[in-house]
């Protein structure tokens, strides 16, 4: 009953965000990107690929960094979005580029080591920073984003079953503040739109 509730409320909170995302240019001039009042960002550090700490404060030292929690073996929802951010970061100009980061955050640790992390993101943008951490630190790092991460149901691999997680992409500016986010359906074009609105702005 915990789970289903779980995800019925994401999927509430999602598909609200989503029904105001358009390929059109909002009244604050983004074409998806939904505003709201600044999120303070959480210092806890967490992990990266290399075994070092990595805050998403203190670590985040370009003008935007788009943060997404999901796993590597996410068979759907994951794989589109970080395609999208994929492409969105080609759409940029060289300016552009030079100013933001992606940070992928794992949802699923145990699996999910730095090696298959690095592996995983490397299929995508050599560039794309990995982040991992004990699954309470993760969870603790999202919710003040809200995020919603899961305890999911142990899986015979040691894994877990994570497909409640949230699966918005976030957008950190350099205060350390997330004033912005994106849902799952937002498209390359639009990543790409929004981006360079927010870093000209």
């Amino acid at each position: 009953m915990r789970r289903a509730l779980a995800v019925l409320v994401s999927v509430i909170a999602v598909g609200s965000l989503a029904a105001c995302s358009s390929s059109q240019a909002s009244e604050d001039g983004y074409r998806a990107g939904q505003t709201h009042q600044p999120y303070r960002v959480p210092s806890t550090p967490l992990t990266d690929t290399d075994g070092r700490p990595y805050s998403l404060t203190k670590d985040t030292d370009k003008p935007l960094t788009l943060v997404f929690f999901g796993y590597s073996h996410c068979p759907d929802i994951c794989q589109t979005v970080m395609s999208n951010l994929t492409s969105a970061i080609t759409r940029l100009d060289d300016a552009d580029r030079e100013r933001v980061d992606v940070v992928f955050v794992t949802t699923d640790p145990t699996r999910d080591t730095p090696a298959a992390l690095r592996a995983y993101l490397d299929r995508f943008d050599r560039s794309f920073i990995g982040l991992t951490g004990d699954l309470d630190t993760i969870t603790q790092v999202g919710k003040p984003l809200a995020v919603y991460v899961a305890d999911g149901e142990k899986l015979p691999t040691g894994g877990r079953d994570l497909n409640s997680h949230s699966t918005q992409v976030t957008g950190i500016t350099a205060d350390d503040t997330s004033p912005i986010l994106w849902t799952q359906d937002t498209s390359s074009a639009d990543f790409a739109a929004d981006i360079h609105t927010l870093l000209n702005d």
